[in-house]
Formats: C-alpha cells, sequence, structure tokens
C-alpha cells in the first residue's frame, strides 16, 4: 500500500516513485502527476519506513493510517493541518494514546493528517484487498512450511542408510627411498 510513495524535504504532497537513474530518482506527484527528478542530494523519505513514537515502541505509519481510517469511516479527517494545535493534539490522541508527547510535535501529526487525505483521495488505502494480500501470503507459507518436514524426514532417512553401509578402508602403501 505504502511501497513506493514517498515524501521529499522541501515539498509538499507525495510522490510515487516512477524509475531510477544513476544521478537522480523520476518521482510523480500524487497530486499535480507531474514528473520531476529528484537528486540523491534531497532527503527523500519512504512512507512505509515511517514510524511514530509511543512510550513503549515505534508504530509504522500504516497502521496509523489504519486506525484513522476505521476511525473516520473510510473518510477525510475531521481535524485537518489548518486546524488548531489543541485540536490537532487531542484528535491525535484519540487515534493514538499513547504517542511520545516529548519526540512527536505537532508539525508531524499535521503531516499525518494530510498525507491520510492525500491518499484517501487517490483511493491508496485499500485496507480490505491489504489484509486479504496478507491472508494469501501467510497461507501460502504455511503450505511450504507443511512441504519442508517431508523433505527432511527424507534426508534423514537417506542419512540413516548410508551410515549403516559399512565404509571401505584403504590403506597406503609406504615406500622407502634409497638415498
Amino acid at each position: 500500500m505504502l511501497k513506493d510513495i514517498l515524501s521529499i524535504s522541501g515539498y509538499s504532497g507525495l510522490f510515487k516513485l516512477v524509475a531510477q537513474s544513476t544521478k537522480s530518482i523520476i518521482v510523480e506527484s500524487l497530486e499535480t502527476h507531474q514528473k520531476m527528478p529528484v537528486y540523491f542530494s534531497s532527503k527523500v523519505s519512504a512512507l512505509e519506513d515511517i514510524a511514530i513514537y509511543t512510550d513503549d515502541e515505534e508504530i509504522p505509519l500504516a497502521q496509523i493510517f489504519e486506525k484513522i481510517y476505521k476511525i473516520e469511516n473510510k473518510g477525510k479527517t475531521s481535524v485537518t493541518s489548518k486546524s488548531s494545535s489543541e485540536e490537532i493534539k487531542e484528535y491525535f490522541g484519540d487515534i493514538l494514546p499513547d504517542y511520545d508527547k516529548e519526540r512527536v510535535y505537532v508539525s508531524d501529526m499535521k503531516k499525518v493528517l494530510n498525507w491520510y487525505n492525500i491518499l484517501l483521495s487517490q483511493n491508496m488505502l485499500n485496507f480490505d484487498e491489504q489484509k486479504k494480500a496478507e491472508k494469501k501470503a501467510a497461507e501460502k507459507t504455511e503450505e511450504v512450511k507443511e512441504t519442508k518436514p517431508k523433505a527432511t524426514a527424507k534426508k534423514a532417512a537417506a542419512k540413516e542408510e548410508t551410515e549403516a553401509k559399512p565404509k571401505k578402508t584403504t590403506t597406503k602403501k609406504t615406500t622407502k627411498k634409497n638415498e
């Protein structure tokens, strides 16, 4: 869902990774659909790598978006990035009650809300489809795990068979050389 979606320092909005060249990456704005190069000197962050600090751990951004999605009944946020700081803090506290109040700033909360609204407007928040895909992937890994023990059982049987056979021993003949 958030794969190849980027945030670029100095630019507003979100971008989709289109291509990569030797000196830059080519991105496309999700809102304006304009393509542009972004050089490696720019600070680029993938949304799938971003997490929000809590008192105990870091929560991935995808989980935050999913909570907002459920609270807002698949709609836009009731609080925007232009709301007052107190409203944003209260709203974010409803979404993630144990967020670290010292390390998560209001500007970070505004970005999260803005990003959520952009992704929602582009129909990129499909949590139902994502869960179905995760279930299928989990089922496939279970099938693989079930077939692996059979293969190791065959290997173990073959090993026992080779150990049961007597080993041939060879002796070396040594000869003395005349000096």
